[in-house]
Parts: C-alpha cells; sequence; structure tokens
C-alpha cells in the first residue's frame, strides 16, 4: 500500500464502518474526523478534540463520538497533523462553550496544536489545552521534551468527553482533564518492531529479545532484555509505574485505580487477557490497590508492534463516573463501566430430583417383568461390546485413532458397574438416562460424547410418556429421537460411514415389522440384522465424517467402520436376550 494514501484510505473505511462519523473534504493536506451530529455553529457543548500521527488506530479517530472526542486530527503515520487540519478541526466543531485540546507530549504536537490554538484564538474561538506525558519509562526529567504522551491519553479523552456532555463550562472540563492526567502512568513492552508502511520490518530486536519502556512510533525503549514469562514482565512494569522513588503517578497503598491493558497492534486479545489477568491481583496483593475497572483491548497501537502497555490511574468516585458514562465512540469498551461482581461462581449442579426419584433411582430390591428384560438387554449388550475390544482396536488402527475398542469397552464397563450398584431397572427411562451419565463419566472421544446424546435424546423422548410401562411403539420413538439427535448434533447421515449406518437401517425395519404386526422381540430380532448388515455395508461407503475421512478409499475398503459395527454388535446382543426372555416367559 502507497504510504501517500494509508491515512485518507484509513478514514473512508472508518466512515464507512461507523454511520456516526464524517470526515472534513480536505484531503490529502486535511485528515480530520467528527461526529456527524456535531456542527460548530450549533454545537452547544464544549468540544474535545485529540490527535497526532496515525499508526496508533483506533487512537484517535475511533475515539469520537458523542461522550468521548468531538474531532480528531489526523497526522501521516507518526507524524503531527499541520497547523491547517488542526485549525480546520477547530473550526467545525467548536461553538460558543467553546474547545478543549487533549495534546500527547510530543515536540511536533505540542508546537503544531499550540500554533492552532494560538491561531484560533485570535479568530475569537475559547481555546484550553491539557498536554499528556503519562510515560512512565524514562528519567522524569529527561530535557525539555519530558515524558511521552502514550495510552493513558484515551482514559483522558474519554473522562473530558464525559465532563463535556454533562454541560461542564470549558475551564471545568480542562480542569478535569488535566487533573486526570497527572493521575495516570504507562509502561510499554515490546517483542517486535513495528513497520512502517511500504518498508521492510526492522530487525532491531534479536530474538529471544524485548524491548521494555519503548515509545509508539518505533523508537528505541528505555532497555532490551531477555525474553520473560508475562507475570515477569508484568510486575516489572508495574514496579516502575508505581515507584516512589521516580513518584511518576500520586498513587500509594490503598488507593482505587483503574487499570488499561493495551494492545500494540499484533498482540492476539488471548494474550491480553492473560496479562490483564496476571496484573489485577499483583496490583491488589503486592501494592494493597483497589482496582475499580479493567481496560483491556488495543487501544493505542503502533501499527503491527507484537507488545503490550499497562496504564494505572489512580480513581475517584467522580472519575469512575466520567469512564462509566456513556458513549458512542466506537472503539471505548463498553462492558468494562460497573462494579464488579465476583470473578467466579460455583458450577450449577442439576437439579436436586424429587423424593420419589430419590427412592427409583437406587436398584430396586424385586424387579418387574420389564426391569427383568431391560436388565439382561443391557448385559447382553455390554458384554458383545467387550467382546469386541480387540478386533474394534485393530479396525481402528486401520482407519482412525486405533482406540475405538478401549473406548466403547470403557463405556461397557462403567455401564455394567453401575446399573449393579444402582440402575433403577423398573423405570426404564430413568435407566436409559443413567446409561448415558455412566458413558459421559467414562468414554472419552467423540463416541462418548456421541453415545451420551443418544442416551440423552431417548431419555427425553421416554420421559414424556407418562405410563411407567413403555411399549414397543413408544422404544421405537425413542430410538428414533436418538438417531435424530446423534446425526443432528454429530453432523452425519446415512452413508458417512459411522454408526448410524447400523442404526439407521435398523430402525427403519423395525417400524416396518411394527406396523406390520409383528410382536416387539421378532420386529426387534429382524432389524437387529439390518443393523449388522448396515455395518457391513461401510466397507464400501467413502468416510465423511469423524477421523475416517481423512484416510484413503483404497485403506477404508478393506475394513467396516469400527463405530458401526460397535453399534449392531450391542443391538443385536440386545435384541436376542430379549427375544430369549420372552420365549422363556411364555414357554
Amino acid at each position: 500500500m502507497d504510504d501517500a494514501y494509508v491515512v485518507t484510505e484509513f478514514i473512508e473505511g472508518l466512515v464507512e464502518t461507523y454511520p456516526g462519523l464524517q470526515y472534513l473534504d480536505g484531503f490529502p493536506e486535511v485528515k480530520v474526523v467528527i461526529r456527524a451530529d456535531a456542527s460548530g455553529a450549533t454545537y452547544d457543548k464544549v468540544a474535545i478534540i485529540s490527535g497526532g500521527g496515525s499508526g496508533h488506530e483506533p487512537a484517535h479517530a475511533g475515539f469520537v463520538g458523542e461522550g468521548m472526542l468531538t474531532a480528531s486530527i489526523c497526522g501521516d503515520v507518526f507524524a503531527s497533523p499541520s497547523v491547517d487540519s488542526i485549525l480546520a478541526g477547530i473550526r467545525a466543531v467548536t461553538g460558543p462553550m467553546g474547545c478543549l485540546l487533549i495534546v500527547m507530549n510530543y515536540t511536533g504536537d505540542r508546537l503544531n496544536f499550540g500554533l492552532a490554538a494560538e491561531q484560533a484564538r485570535s479568530e475569537g474561538y475559547k481555546i484550553e489545552t491539557v498536554i499528556v506525558g503519562d510515560d512512565c519509562a524514562l528519567p522524569p526529567l529527561l530535557g525539555i521534551a519530558g515524558r511521552r504522551g502514550l495510552a493513558g491519553t484515551i482514559f483522558v479523552n474519554k473522562i473530558a468527553g464525559a465532563a463535556a456532555a454533562a454541560g461542564l463550562s470549558l475551564a471545568d472540563v480542562a480542569a478535569e482533564a488535566k487533573r486526570a492526567s497527572q493521575m495516570v502512568g504507562t509502561m510499554g513492552v515490546a517483542l517486535s518492531v513495528c513497520t512502517l508502511p511500504g518498508q521492510v520490518t526492522s530487525d532491531r530486536l534479536g530474538p529471544g529479545k524485548m524491548e521494555l519502556g519503548l515509545g509508539i512510533h518505533g523508537e528505541p525503549g528505555a532497555a532490551v532484555a531477555d525474553l520473560q514469562p508475562v507475570d515477569v514482565v508484568v510486575s516489572h512494569v508495574l514496579k516502575q509505574i508505581l515507584s516512589s522513588e521516580t513518584n511518576y503517578v500520586p498513587i500509594t497503598r490503598g488507593n482505587r485505580v483503574v487499570l488499561m491493558i493495551n494492545g500494540l497492534g499484533a498482540t492476539p486479545v488471548m494474550e491480553l487477557m492473560i496479562a490483564a489477568g496476571k496484573t489485577v491481583p499483583k496490583l491488589q496483593l503486592e501494592f494493597g490497590l483497589a482496582v475499580e475497572r479493567v481496560y483491556t483491548g488495543s487501544f493505542m497501537t503502533s501499527l503491527d508492534m507484537a507488545g503490550f502497555s499497562i496504564s494505572i490511574m489512580k480513581a475517584d468516585q467522580t472519575l469512575l463516573q466520567r469512564l462509566d458514562a456513556p458513549t458512542k465512540a466506537p472503539h471505548w469498551p463498553v462492558g468494562s463501566a460497573g462494579n464488579r461482581p465476583p470473578a467466579k461462581i460455583p458450577v450449577p449442579l442439576p437439579p436436586s430430583r424429587s423424593t420419589k426419584s430419590e427412592e427409583s433411582l437406587s436398584r430396586p430390591l424385586q424387579l418387574s417383568e420389564q426391569g427383568r428384560i431391560l436388565e439382561a438387554a443391557i448385559e447382553a449388550a455390554v458384554n458383545a461390546v467387550m467382546g469386541m475390544r480387540d478386533s474394534l482396536n485393530d479396525w481402528d488402527s486401520k482407519v482412525g485413532d486405533g482406540d475405538c475398542g478401549s473406548t466403547m469397552y470403557s463405556g461397557a464397563t462403567a455401564i455394567l458397574d453401575d446399573m449393579k450398584k444402582y440402575y433403577p431397572l423398573n423405570d426404564a427411562a430413568e435407566t436409559v438416562n443413567e446409561i448415558g451419565s455412566s458413558v459421559r463419566r467414562a468414554m472419552g472421544g467423540t463416541s462418548g460424547v456421541l453415545y451420551n446424546i443418544f442416551s440423552k435424546a431417548a431419555y427425553a423422548r421416554l420421559k414424556a410418556n407418562s405410563d411407567s410401562t413403555v411399549t414397543a411403539k413408544q422404544w421405537a420413538e425413542a430410538f428414533e429421537a436418538a438417531i435424530d439427535a446423534v446425526s443432528k448434533y454429530g453432523g452425519a447421515s446415512a452413508g458417512y460411514r459411522t454408526l448410524l449406518d447400523a442404526l439407521i437401517p435398523a430402525l427403519s425395519v423395525l417400524k416396518e415389522r411394527l406396523t406390520a404386526g409383528d410382536d416387539s422381540s421378532t420386529a426387534f430380532v429382524l432389524s437387529s440384522e439390518a443393523a449388522l448388515a448396515g455395518a457391513e455395508s461401510t466397507k464400501d461407503m467413502q468416510a465423511q465424517a469423524g477421523r475416517s475421512s481423512y484416510v484413503s478409499a483404497s485403506i477404508l475398503a478393506t475394513v467396516p467402520d469400527p463405530g458401526a459395527m460397535a453399534a449392531a454388535a450391542w443391538y443385536r446382543a440386545a435384541a436376542l436376550a430379549v427375544k430369549a426372555k420372552y420365549e422363556k416367559a411364555s414357554s
């Protein structure tokens, strides 16, 4: 991208994105973003203007909006805006209440904003200026340049904007902004140097190094050090900002503070949040400070620099009200306002069951006929799966990760153990629910989750029946609900080479035979033959789900899908056990 146009093209994209913003038609010399609802002639609040070199986005243009900045003056990348540009901004938004200029402490910005302020005063505008120098990396009295303006400026912008929105006079708004600027300290840490548009990335920082106390224009930091864990870095930065020797900020033990963790352009949100999580307890425990608000994100960047800065500001009730006041500035973090509830709460437990079901959730002393059939079916099913462990692992080693048999064995063992202890076998619905709980506890991998979903969906359908005895038709409906849930959440359907290729044909035959008037045990056995045939047919299918989808067709053709074979095995074993029970009962 051509360096000459990056800023104007950035502004064009910004105002397309946010309808509350406009820009002055003076490109390329005048690059000013203003509130679309603020016209100087009629604006009845103090105008708040900030700005500086570009490359620090979203600062400052992203903070233009009701309750924050009225206008932002954009210079070229890392270059102070011109006097004419600043004047154009002042003229565009300043009404009878006057205008506050918030200027970051860089020589070019001070000179150009200062000259523009003098010119505006001569034109009859009421102008006040506040200089922000929140840098805590450099010695406090370093020549005439002094401390640089960094991310703490964002706090000053917000406090001034809220004071102006509340209708305060120019003198009062300026006083609040000035006081805020004296309460905040910032220090940054960089892991890489930024790349100017159209230029090659600097390799000033060698591998394994970080820069402490850097500026936001790619200028070298106060020191280069070896990379350290984030909590060590945070401790160093906090000690520097809060040092009683340098006295950068008037913060002492027992004070209330607000914290900003500011990304420098190429730091992932995850890493910024980790830094925030390390910083808050250190401020509380090591420095004895009450952290009232935390703002984490990228507010004032340095193009694509990797790293972050920490800003700490002394807070009181008025300042917190200003920070919490509503704003339409698009890049102010709206979710950070308000008092902080406890950071964590206990994990909710399932609703406590009624006394009746508490009683039913233990193995009955006397099994009903349905309970005995259910017990026999479950026992046969899990024994079939346990007996297939080695075969399943062998098939899975060719088409998956080789653990299907072991995973299914773990689930089957847990079901068998739990059934002996507490399955309420006389209550079919609750027993199916407990099978799901056993699976969830003992069975890992995707198959564990899918069988848990299968059980829970079947339970929900069975639970809807008011009668405690479950008919064959109701079992079929529950089976169908379970298959639908596995398909919905697992994403597979018939032909995807999964356990569903055994269960879907079984369901089809089961419904067909029950409708035709077959007795339930016969229908169950016939449907189990369809399950076996379906599982065998997976040899001829191209996988579309699970790890098998990464395996070539030539390998898949040599073995059936292990998940489908396991499903067919337990289904078949359960069917035969039910048939045997019925035959025994009738003989």
